[in-house]
């Protein structure tokens, strides 16, 4: 009995570790979650970077795996300039130490319409900071893929112009009733505004189109050519590309 009361100090330890860590409080990640809902539904990028690592990976649907914040604000940027707003549900989640994960329900709309619905798993890691991030987020579609049953032939098309002033221009392709919705009712379904960084007057759209004689008449009717004035688009510097063969 003498000899063995030496090894109890060790057999404790031996048995706390067998245990392993103890499950945290899962709120700390659903709270963000919903933040992160918020944040989205109030059309705040800045925010929604902030909810990701620096090397974060995202795995949307039907794309190929992006890294990092610049890629965090492509995405849901993307989303916000063109009016998306959703909800998020979890329905598991998990927090371990400085690891946790969250797996839920989404659901996407634009006003009225829906875009989107479907299913999230996200991994969560804490900060030297104390403050927890996505590091990995994938999500996929409910909805089937669209077929030339389902939904019109999608072409792409590239404008590349000279604007007066690129945040003027900017602005106008940001709220409710931005210019993505003069081009979505005029077959334009998807915009994205690019700009680049050396010359920020220098901009340009990419647009996936369902109904091209639709958007090539908007283009050239007064409310097109108005809606480029008054956004300070320079017409001389206007480069159409369409998408090669």
């Amino acid at each position: 009995m003498n000899k063995l009361i030496p090894l109890l100090p060790l057999l404790l330890v031996v048995t706390a570790c067998s245990q392993g860590p103890v499950p945290a409080d899962t709120s700390v990640i659903t709270s963000r979650s919903d933040a992160w809902e918020a944040a989205l539904n109030a059309a705040d990028t800045d925010a929604i970077v902030d909810f990701y690592t620096s090397d974060a990976r995202l795995l949307p649907p039907n794309g190929e795996m992006s890294s990092g914040k610049d890629a965090v604000r492509a995405v849901f940027g993307g989303m916000i300039e063109a009016g998306i707003g959703g909800d998020l549900t979890s329905i598991d989640a998990v927090v371990v130490g400085d690891i946790g994960y969250n797996v839920g329900t989404y659901t996407l709309t634009s006003g009225d319409a829906l875009v989107d619905r479907g299913k999230f798993i996200e991994t969560w890691s804490r900060g030297s900071d104390g403050q927890w991030r996505i590091a990995n987020d994938i999500w996929n579609s409910d909805l089937p893929l669209a077929t030339s049953e389902t939904e019109p032939h999608s072409a792409h098309v590239m404008i590349l112009h000279e604007v007066e002033n690129a945040e003027h221009w900017l602005a106008a392709w940001r709220g409710e009733d931005s210019r993505h919705k003069l081009f979505r009712d005029n077959g334009a379904a998807h915009v994205h505004t690019f700009q680049n960084a050396a010359d920020p007057n220098l901009t340009g759209l990419v647009i996936a189109i369902n109904d091209m004689a639709a958007f090539e008449a908007m283009l050239a009717s007064e409310e097109g050519q108005a809606a480029a004035a008054e956004d300070g688009v320079k017409m001389d510097t206007m480069i159409i590309m369409s998408e090669a063969e």
